[in-house]
């Protein structure tokens, strides 16, 4: 599902002599995909039906095949229309008749049929009238399901092992559409029988799927089951290559096992490669998603992931500075660093998009001695590595008002704020320095507005205090998020709000409506002005802060978006979700850029690396996963957690990837290690063979356990220092 409306292929239909239509694919430059007919022309490459091919060797010519042709369309919301395999020199008017025959006697009506038989040629009857007639009455025999499944399941555990594992993907996707499909036609005890027999067969990250499909068990349930209806309306995707899919589909002709054939044309999408097929761990690594694997066109879009070139602001030398140039040895370590802030705002990273693709606000003065501030930090941050492991200080709130739902903390590291289940908003001065509100407007008109100190001035010593309380949500706070230049804090909520608050005043400025359901997650930009959010409704939306509607809508996760998080350009924004996919959207154009699969669990944090070639998320399977953006392929695994993986944070220079869990563990990765060497030939990126070291402990710098907190969330000081946090939960 896209947020825009996507073209309609068109597709020819060409009368042949014999047989029914034939579904003609529309002609396509390279080389063409090689599935049969289905109801729609499915991929760019013009692989009939839903099956689509990108062939290096240019395929077959994309030739239509008549056996696996549709000789009749089902109404919206029916069960699949299969596809009628007639006998080689079987006359369309005969399988019409054996079909109208098997129908007049089914409801006793004896003398039509009699009539009907005396009238036409004699007929006898043919095994595979079921089969015909099932086009007729849009479903199978019930009681033939268990059997297609089991001659399925053994052709496949009986073909060479290197089909083996290619094909057994299949297993998964038709267990549920058969199973769907008999609930739907109202079988409801051969469904359950089928359930029982086959449901152990599936991959163990299926379960809590395969929870949720077992309490289905009458047609009414499916209606208000959202999961489900997207399972039945989206295509399935699996990866297979040439050879096995022929093997497959010259299986399915001979045995004449349309209903099954019917499933694959129907709801899958088959994405076939030329070359070598692909081994279990191979598979393994990228199947687990609610609507299987990314099809391969969905990663091949350019995405300009590298750093808009930084505004050149002089920074003046402080005395502390000029002492250092005099004293021997200090001037060798400070100037290259110098140097080397100012040559990254001079250089153009060629893979940067434009600096004007999409407007970004203004530097305000502020934003200049800020960036001066952070400038000066660089220069004595510690250069971190396998031998020079950061300090890491964490912040426990005790006693947390009905559950710690939500952290942040601000760039500088002076403000930390926290979302709780109680609706409450709370904001800590890390710093000695406290946090104070501007005066009232009868003082405000006192001061003396020329004056050198008027920021000062207008703050109000009387409501100096370390901690301020945000009233204003209904519901628990599930996001918060500080803008970039400290005036702003964004906080999402179970109440289907996104709330703006002042940090001069301590008061809502804005209320956000957009979502209908609770807001999970919620994150500025890093040059602030835009946000994003992501909630239940499955939908990520894209604001102005000066805007009460949002600008972009994010739609095409089949389940609840976690998690958000902006590039570092800015110009697109990753979303995790609890359909197991990450996807990355272009916030010009509102388009999915990239859909990687891998994680067998919802997904719960993101966080791209500083340089935004690198991705890395986890989920409640407990697994880091590294990607690559560019190539939009997966590039490492980091294993260890043992529960959801619910904070990840790069160090600032990039070097090490912090991730913190509810296993009540921060753990620290050589970064720099797992990038190195990476394997991003053609090959690999068009077929997705890739090969995961198994090198998680290798990466592993180190592992600190808290005595009882789950680490919620986590950040790298300007300084290199890890700042983590969580709520203490008593055994």
């Amino acid at each position: 599902m896209a947020a825009l409306a996507e073209e309609q292929t068109e597709v020819a239909v060409k009368l042949e002599p014999e047989g029914p239509p034939t579904l003609l694919p529309p002609q396509a430059g390279d080389g063409t995909g090689e599935g049969g007919g289905g109801t729609t022309n499915n991929g760019p490459n013009g692989g009939g039906g839903n099956v689509a091919a990108s062939s290096s060797a240019g395929g077959d010519g994309g030739t239509p095949k008549p056996s696996v042709a549709v000789s009749a369309v089902a109404p919206a919301g029916a069960a699949p229309v299969p596809a009628a395999a007639p006998e080689a020199g079987a006359p369309h008017d005969r399988q019409t008749l054996l079909a109208v025959l098997q129908f007049l006697r089914q409801n006793n009506l004896r003398e039509a049929e009699e009539a009907l038989r005396l009238g036409s040629v004699a007929v006898e009857d043919q095994p595979d009238v079921s089969a015909v007639l099932s086009a007729y009455n849009q479903q199978g025999d019930p009681t033939m399901y268990e059997e297609y499944y089991s001659g399925l399941k053994h052709f496949i555990e009986c073909s060479l092992d290197c089909h083996r594992a290619e094909l057994s993907q299949l297993f998964y996707p038709l267990f549920v559409h058969m199973y769907l499909e008999l609930v739907y036609n109202q079988h409801e005890n051969e469904a359950k029988s089928f359930f029982e027999k086959f449901h152990g067969d599936q991959e163990c990250y299926y379960q809590d799927d395969l929870r949720v499909l077992s309490s289905l068990t009458k047609k009414e349930h499916m209606k208000g089951n959202e999961t489900m209806l997207d399972f039945r309306t989206s295509k399935f995707v699996l990866r297979i290559s040439r050879d096995s899919y022929q093997l497959l589909k010259r299986h399915l002709q001979e045995k004449q096992n349309n209903q099954i054939w019917n499933i694959v044309q129907e709801h899958l999408y088959i994405d076939i490669f030329d070359g070598m097929p692909r081994s279990k761990q191979q598979i393994d690594a990228m199947v687990g998603s609610l609507a299987g694997e990314a099809k391969r066109e969905a990663n091949k879009s350019k995405v300009f992931f590298g750093l808009l070139k930084e505004p050149e602001i002089e920074v003046p030398l402080d005395d502390e500075d000029e002492e250092g140039e005099n004293e021997e040895g200090k001037p060798k370590k400070k100037k290259p660093k110098k140097d080397s802030i100012g040559s990254k705002s001079k250089k153009q990273d060629p893979n940067a998009p434009p600096q004007n693709r999409i407007p970004l606000p203004e530097l305000k003065d502020s934003d200049k001695l800020d960036k001066i501030m952070n400038m000066k930090e660089t220069t004595k941050r510690v250069r971190l590595g396998p031998d020079c492991l950061p300090s890491i200080c964490f912040y426990t709130f005790l006693n947390a008002y009905q559950g710690l739902t939500a952290v942040d903390v601000t760039d500088d590291s002076s403000l930390i704020a926290g979302g709780f289940a109680d609706s409450t908003v709370r904001v800590w001065s890390v710093t000695p320095k406290k946090l104070r509100s501007v005066k009232q407007a009868a003082d405000l008109s006192l001061i003396d507005k020329e004056s050198d100190d008027v920021l000062e001035r207008i703050m109000d010593e009387k409501t100096a205090s370390e901690l301020k309380i945000l009233y204003g949500h209904s519901g628990p706070v599930y996001g918060a998020s500080f803008s970039p230049d400290r005036n702003y804090l964004l906080s999402s909520s179970e109440d289907g709000t996104v709330r703006l608050w002042s940090l001069q005043t301590f008061t809502c400025l804005v209320g956000y409506k957009g979502h209908n359901y609770p807001v999970w997650d919620t994150q500025f930009s890093p040059y602030g002005y835009y946000f994003v959010s992501g909630g239940h409704d499955r939908v990520a939306r894209l604001w102005a802060t000066d805007h009460y509607q949002p600008l972009r809508i994010f739609a095409g996760h089949l389940a609840d978006v976690n998690c958000t998080r902006f590039h570092p350009n800015s110009n697109y924004v990753a979303t995790g979700s609890a359909d197991r996919t990450v996807r990355l959207w272009d916030v010009l154009n509102g388009n999915c850029v990239r859909i990687f699969t891998g994680h067998k669990g919802p997904i719960h944090s993101l966080t791209f690396s500083p340089n935004g070639r690198f991705l890395a998320t986890g989920a409640t399977d407990g697994r880091v996963l590294l990607w690559d953006i560019g190539h939009g392929l997966m590039v490492g695994e980091l294993k260890g957690h043992s529960d959801t993986v619910c904070s990840l944070r790069f160090s600032r220079d990039g070097e090490i990837l912090a991730s913190g869990s509810m296993d009540n563990t921060v753990r620290l990765w050589d970064a720099i290690k797992a990038f190195e060497d990476l394997e991003t030939d053609d090959f690999t990126t068009a077929t997705g063979h890739i090969n995961l070291p198994e090198n998680s402990q290798e990466l592993l710098l180190g592992t600190y356990m808290t005595k009882s907190t789950p680490v919620v969330h986590l950040h790298f000081t300007r300084r290199n220092l890890v700042l983590a946090a969580g709520a203490y939960s008593p055994q």
